[in-house]
């Protein structure tokens, strides 16, 4: 957990060192990246400590970098490992953040396809001219002898090209075969041989051959993202220099005039570029920032590693957002709240803020135990002490529409009654059958038209209005349809809880007023003693006595005892 992480230098009851101490005292900011998987977080942790050598972290200072598998671009190209990417038209596949992975994948390959490890020049001129013999790794088997005309390049480019797949991940043949190996060992008693098999299956089912963070095919380019809502826009900077990314920033830009994407996203860029001094031709972006910029292109991906930098880029911009949100949210809450609310009224077209709003549910079982409930949220947040629960007492059998038409004016009479204010908006848990009901409710007590009134659908969320045949529908993720999705979810809590408790209370009563002689008030006392009916089973004749007298403790006994 990151947050825990960080927040253990912050604890006064840590016990800290002194060196631990007088870092902390010199933190000015704090900052994080969002990556794809842990294999791509120490890839970048790794670019950034030897591009920035922070003074605490004695951890990666030196020249090393993490290996590689090459494929050489030459005759009958070698397969090794390398820490140093050449730029020649040789393909490098990793970078491996796991030594012992990639050696096991070389061994893997070098056992499924011998491989030529000598340095000759193999052209078809030199062997021809037979300038070379064979050596010990043809004679025990590692090498077919390419270099004398033993195997032909056809059949040598064919293994290459198999294992260019084992490498880029496509290994699921080559699992069939170590597995069916795996058995064959298993079945000759060759356990310590199939054991070591099945490591290999282990780490090569989860191997993983591509990072997004250091990829030697993307050198020397600029990636920005773009995310807003109505008062800011979110822009997150990488700077990917010879295949890896060496700089992550995100900044907020306010809007002030309504500026259009293109315009913030042109602006930003050339801030930026300036501020980190970058010199790429290249500029990913999500869309065209209508700008020119000498000798630079712009570069709108669709698939592949560049989309995949973008993606990336695209979610620290959008975790940016979410945690400026939250930040808000805890330092200026009523400032939050009225956000919230004033995107709800856009968003629903009210005429003002919903600071007081109220949502209806309700529930039985084929019309028994009918109840109903009201959940009360002010400022976007709940009010549970306005929270009322409803027994249907006008409707007989399951008639959600009645049901919902009686609480609701219920409900709104006893306001008026009382002089107690009106909510802005009603939410009704259902579609146009309950809105309907409701609106009926509304219109007895001639309040049509003063309280926004809107339904919701659960099966996709569509938000329908009195009247009108088309639904809207809000964006999954804005925040007006998630104060409408708790308040609903809140109600349906509430009202479940309450028919959950009648539903029992009343079994239980049943269960005793079943037994001739002893009626609703006495199975009342007994309950509210003992909580239930098996604890009323296990007490004493004493115990029962002391509550009902002794003729109706023997007919309780005797008929529970049974």
């Amino acid at each position: 957990s990151l947050k825990k992480r960080v927040g253990s230098y912050f604890n006064r009851d840590s016990q800290m060192t002194g060196k631990l101490l007088v870092r902390v005292k010199k933190i000015a900011d704090i900052r994080h990246t969002v990556t794809s998987s842990e294999l791509d977080a120490r890839l970048l942790e790794n670019n950034l400590i030897k591009e920035h050598q922070p003074r605490y972290n004695i951890q990666l200072k030196d020249d090393k970098t993490f290996p590689w598998i090459c494929i050489k671009k030459e005759p009958f190209p070698r397969v090794f490992p390398t820490r140093n990417v050449v730029h020649d038209g040789s393909e490098y596949y990793g970078p491996y953040a796991s030594v012992k992975l990639m050696n096991v994948l070389l061994e893997l390959i070098r056992q499924l396809y011998p491989l030529r490890t000598c340095k000759l020049n193999l052209t078809q001129s030199n062997i021809e001219k037979k300038k070379f013999r064979v050596c010990l790794q043809y004679h025990i088997g590692n090498c077919k002898g390419p270099c004398v005309g033993f195997q032909s390049k056809e059949e040598y480019d064919a293994g290459i090209g198999e294992i260019r797949q084992i490498i880029r991940g496509n290994t699921h043949q080559v699992i069939l075969r170590l597995k069916e190996l795996m058995q064959e060992y298993s079945a000759a008693m060759e356990f310590e041989k199939a054991h070591i098999v099945k490591e290999k299956l282990e780490l090569l089912e989860g191997y993983r051959s591509k990072s997004t963070i250091v990829n030697p095919k993307i050198s020397n380019v600029d990636v920005f993202s773009y995310v807003d809502d109505d008062r800011s826009a979110y822009l997150n900077y990488l700077r990917v220099v010879n295949g890896a990314i060496v700089q992550v920033h995100t900044v907020e830009v306010k809007k002030k005039l309504d500026e259009a994407p293109a315009d913030i996203l042109a602006h930003v860029i050339t801030g930026l570029r300036l501020r980190f001094g970058s010199d790429s031709t290249e500029i990913i972006v999500p869309f065209d920032p209508e700008m020119d910029l000498p000798g630079v292109s712009f570069h709108i991906p669709q698939r592949g590693d560049k989309k995949e930098l973008l993606d990336l880029s695209q979610r620290n911009a959008t975790y940016y957002r979410l945690e400026k949100m939250k930040q808000l949210q805890l330092v200026d809450p009523e400032r939050h709240s009225k956000r919230v609310m004033e995107q709800l009224r856009k968003d629903l077209r009210m005429q003002e803020q919903p600071v007081h709003i109220e949502c209806f549910d309700n529930s039985n079982i084929q019309g028994k135990h009918a109840v109903a409930a009201m959940v009360c949220f002010r400022n976007a947040k709940p009010d549970k002490k306005e929270y009322r629960h409803f027994n249907i007492r006008t409707v007989e059998g399951p008639d959600d529409f009645a049901s919902m038409e009686e609480i609701v004016y219920r409900r709104y009479k006893r306001l008026l009654e009382e002089n107690k204010p009106l909510p802005q908006l009603i939410v009704i848990d259902g579609g146009k059958g309950q809105l309907n009901a409701a609106l009926k409710s509304l219109e007895k007590l001639n309040l049509r038209g003063k309280i926004t009134l809107i339904g919701i659908a659960k099966k996709l969320e569509e938000i329908y209005f009195p009247n009108d045949p088309y639904p809207i529908y809000l964006d999954k993720t804005s925040e007006s349809l998630k104060i409408i999705q708790h308040l609903r979810d809140e109600a349906h809590r509430f009202g479940i809880t309450h028919h959950r408790k009648k539903r029992q209370n009343e079994t239980l009563t049943t269960e005793l007023t079943s037994i001739p002689g002893i009626g609703p008030v006495i199975a009342e006392k007994l309950l509210k003693e003992f909580k239930s009916v098996k604890r009323i089973r296990e007490a004493g004749p004493e115990e029962l006595t002391r509550i009902i007298g002794k003729a109706k403790a023997e007919v309780v006994v005797k008929a529970l005892k049974m």
